[in-house]
């Protein structure tokens, strides 16, 4: 009898397929996520978003502040709603996400990075 054997080749050949579909699926959605932000506030290439805590009536609170920059880094003048908008969208798009860290997304390679200030190299030495 014939028995159908796994080889090593067909194995590699299904995880290429796998990898290729996961990849299709990534650029789908970060194409997707590109386009909404362009909707929300034409231009928007990267946002940054940095929880802040406030004091309001004597009670602590977080907060978020939301900076949408073009592809040069310079800000992009929004109103609140697309700031709110545009912070809505990446949680709903990532939300595994901590985001009580600053975080910054950029729509040109799909990834969202934490954003935490570093200290120039010279200056370490």
């Amino acid at each position: 009898m014939n028995k159908p054997q796994t080889t090593a080749r067909s194995l590699r050949a299904a995880l290429a397929i796998q990898g290729a579909r996961t990849g299709r699926r990534f650029l789908a959605r970060r194409a997707v996520i590109a386009r909404q932000l362009d909707a929300i506030a034409p231009g928007t290439v990267h946002v940054r978003t940095v929880p802040v805590h406030t004091d309001r009536d004597g009670e602590r609170r977080l907060a978020t502040w939301v900076v949408l920059d073009d592809a040069l880094g310079l800000p992009i003048r929004a109103d609140r709603d697309a700031h709110r908008a545009a912070r809505g969208l990446l949680r709903r798009a990532f939300p595994a996400a901590d985001w009580t860290r600053p975080l910054a997304y950029d729509a040109a390679t799909g990834g969202l990075d934490y954003d935490e200030p570093t200290m120039p190299e010279e200056l370490t030495k």
